[in-house]
């Protein structure tokens, strides 16, 4: 079977590495198609994974720009390379050429407030892959649901082994807590209308936690010079390393925050909106505080929920939701290889 895998965030690289390698494993052949989207080319490329770029993030013309080129790009490689099926996250690119081309699109997801994109892409797909927990509208009778979330399909064992010498390389302190903070640029296409931590927001939560252990800001924009000095300028591949070893997280990312909780880190959601993982995370698990404001009283009580975490208790909070969830990579091969057709007892048709 052929198979067109579209990547285009550096999120997307982690969730899609087993599944490509499964995948090849079982004999099939994987196209891989990339976007210039942070480091998403380099992590492809640090993991040795072929591919071909299409676009760069919000290329000419802005977003609206980027989809006709894009579009118009992969409609090209598809009617060339004829895929049997083609995956993706988010999944609007291929929702549009699959429908063109009539080739199956398997869009997982798990982002509800990206709102236009999934009217864009959801009437399209042919299969939207979804975590149970995701409270968003989809599509009558072509969704799946399925137990788990996007982040254990790199973050579960045996996938990912945390190494305490990769982690103290790469910035973690030897004999003190550390704490990693988490900024975003807020230009995804779900980000609209959003706005982050001011500067004197993050000086506070900065100086709070650093009174308590080190502090490490891993930052998509530039960050103002009394604050560089706490930049993460490590691997950017070793990140989760550094993840498993830290006593907490702080941040605007709820991917990151979804990443610590799998590892049994304890994490703080920033952000005016939410997502269904982090509340399950936060309600069912108790890994994650969702901080739904930016005020002042807010921030302090998810820093002092952080800073009060009983050490320990995150690894068998972690053993619970390990218990409760899939192997997401594997579960993921078995949607891919039935073109989005599968009836498993971990899945749910919607």
């Amino acid at each position: 079977m052929r198979v067109l895998i579209d990547i285009g965030h550096p999120a997307h690289v982690h969730f899609f590495r087993r599944p490509i390698e499964q995948l090849r494993e079982n004999g099939h052949g994987i196209l891989i198609t990339s976007r210039r989207k942070e480091i998403a080319t380099d992590l492809l490329d640090a993991y040795g994974i072929e591919h071909h770029t299409l676009s760069g993030e919000a290329s000419r013309g802005g977003m609206l720009g980027e989809l006709v080129v894009r579009d118009y790009r992969l409609s090209g490689v598809v009617r060339k390379w004829r895929p049997d099926v083609m995956a993706a996250i988010g999944g609007i690119f291929i929702a549009h050429a699959g429908t063109i081309a009539r080739v199956p699109s398997l869009v997982f997801y798990d982002t509800e407030n990206a709102k236009l994109q999934n009217l864009l892409t959801y009437p399209l797909a042919t299969r939207v892959i979804v975590p149970r927990c995701y409270t968003a509208w989809t599509p009558k009778g072509r969704t799946l649901r399925y137990p788990g979330y996007h982040e254990l399909s790199y973050l579960r064992p045996p996938h990912f082994s945390a190494r305490r010498e990769v982690a103290l390389a790469n910035g973690v302190a030897p004999n003190r807590p550390t704490y990693l903070v988490r900024l975003v640029a807020w230009k995804a296409n779900h980000d609209i209308g959003e706005r982050g931590l001011s500067h004197e927001a993050v000086r506070g939560i900065v100086q709070r936690l650093g009174s308590h252990g080190e502090v490490l800001i891993s930052a998509e924009s530039a960050l103002p010079d009394d604050l560089e000095s706490f930049r993460y300028k490590s691997d950017p591949a070793m990140i989760h390393h550094v993840m498993a070893y830290c006593a907490g997280f702080f941040g605007e990312s709820a991917t990151m925050a979804s990443e610590c909780a799998v590892l049994g880190v304890p994490a703080v959601y920033a952000a005016n909106t939410g997502r269904g993982y982090t509340d399950e995370q936060d309600a069912r698990y108790g890994l994650v505080h969702n901080a739904r404001s930016l005020d002042e009283d807010t921030l302090r009580i998810a820093l002092d929920w952080l800073l009060s975490f009983p050490d320990g208790h995150g690894q068998l909070l972690r053993q619970k939701l390990l218990s409760d969830t899939c192997d997401v990579a594997a579960f993921a091969v078995s949607v891919i290889e039935s073109r989005g057709q599968m009836e498993s007892p971990l899945a749910v048709s919607a």
